[in-house]
């Protein structure tokens, strides 16, 4: 299977946030490769491995980072291909301070960025599938299937009152 998506966690902490990602990706049969990669204690080994993706095949990238989040930053520094942030909840600041980090990129260095924690995980999933889907019909037709499946379920619903 060719993996066309690099997903990037700043700590194996942030796993458990990715879950939901990943859980996604695995049920749309999408390629994938996931690495533990921190923007301030593995500069050196992060760039090499943005490079390296690049030309082995990865159309984008998932970057998950909590606290400071220069992890989805420093990726799109060193690509031209889509970078998708995931902010991670932190205790601290509930994620507010790993949100503003990945939103607040310069001028030049484009990231898009989801919610924070598992909401924006499965987000971006779905993101990376629907640009993966440009070009893709069955990831297209799946997506198509997923939407039409929620869309079913939430006309289900019925309130009681």
């Amino acid at each position: 299977m060719k993996k066309s998506i690099g997903i990037i966690m700043g700590s194996q902490s942030d796993l458990e946030t990715l879950k939901e990602a990943i859980g996604l990706l695995k049920e749309f049969k999408a390629g994938f490769q996931a690495k533990v990669l921190s923007a301030h204690r593995t500069p050196k080994e992060l760039t090499e491995y943005v490079e390296a993706s690049a030309r082995k095949g990865v159309k984008v990238f998932i970057a998950a980072a909590g606290g400071s989040a220069a992890l989805a930053g420093v990726v799109a520094s060193h690509t031209t291909l889509p970078v998708i942030g995931i902010p991670i909840e932190t205790r601290s600041l509930k994620g507010l301070d790993s949100l503003l980090s990945t939103a607040q990129m310069p001028a030049g260095i484009p990231v898009a960025c989801m919610a924070i924690g598992k909401a924006g995980a499965k987000n971006a999933a779905l993101f990376a599938l629907e640009i993966l889907a440009v070009t893709d019909k069955k990831i297209a037709a799946k997506l198509l299937r997923y939407k039409k499946e929620m869309r079913l379920k939430i006309k289900k619903i019925k309130i009681k009152l």
